[in-house]
């Protein structure tokens, strides 16, 4: 991709269903540019086409026409494989419910998109997973299971994954729907501090206080965008993450 691209470009973008002789626009026409090192929020009501166009946007639908490139290439000529392979190179994924193996332990969850991962060994594998959830505030937390964590615990971990391939962009759909306002809060904090790391990131938010954590709004309504601005008063989050423990990674890694 060249410096003057954006990382995400779409044009004239539609997806529509069959609904018995019906033919019904969920998104329609839209055009949108996501420029590297952005912060998003895509916001709307219910039935607005925000989650439509997120699932398009992390490949795990398909449009009924327009163009799509990630990164200079043209996601909608992909192969299935070469689909696959930029889902898990390119773009981290974080969900509402987390999506965590209730059975694993945190690192072991963070571990899992590099079993796909040809270029990564075992032992390198997991460093960086310690690592992601070093970064995430975690690390004294990496061998629990998910039922001996919070549910912002929970959520952190979903990012320490999201963040283990090193992707281009992460795309969260509604990552603070289930948790209380301090747990929202230091997950923005940490959106924030990647974000400040150049991370670009795309978030579905209903909640208008969480989008207020975004540098810019997009506005869903009807299938189409009716407004994208820049945030004013931007809020900042500030919850001291920093002063967690500091762990040994030994202590997690033999």
């Amino acid at each position: 991709m060249t410096n003057n691209q954006p990382l995400i470009s779409v044009k004239d973008l539609a997806k529509s269903y069959k609904m018995g002789e019906m033919e019904f626009y969920a998104i329609k026409g839209v055009s949108l540019d996501i420029e590297k090192g952005a912060f998003a929020a895509i916001m709307g009501p219910s039935g607005s086409g925000k989650s439509t166009f997120m699932n398009i946007l992390g490949c795990l639908d398909y449009p009924t026409k327009g163009s799509y490139f990630l990164d200079g290439s043209d996601v909608l000529k992909l192969s299935k494989n070469e689909l696959a392979e930029l889902r898990n190179r390119k773009i981290g994924f974080i969900f509402q419910s987390f999506n965590i193996l209730a059975r694993t332990s945190a690192i072991e969850n963070v571990e899992l998109p590099m079993l796909y991962n040809n270029s990564v060994t075992s032992k390198e594998g997991k460093v960086k997973a310690f690592n992601a959830l070093k970064s995430v505030g975690l690390a004294e937390r990496a061998n629990h299971l998910p039922s001996q964590l919070s549910g912002g615990q929970q959520q952190r971990v979903a990012i320490a994954r999201s963040l283990v391939n090193d992707p281009l962009v992460i795309m969260a759909d509604e990552p603070t729907g289930n948790l209380d306002t301090r747990s929202s809060y230091e997950i923005m904090e940490i959106f924030q501090q990647l974000n400040d790391k150049g991370i670009t990131i795309v978030m579905v938010t209903h909640e208008l206080d969480i989008a207020q954590f975004a540098r810019t709004n997009i506005m869903f309504r009807d299938g189409q965008i009716v407004s994208n601005s820049v945030v004013k008063d931007r809020k900042i989050a500030s919850v001291e993450l920093s002063k967690l423990p500091v762990v040994n990674p030994t202590e997690v890694l033999t």
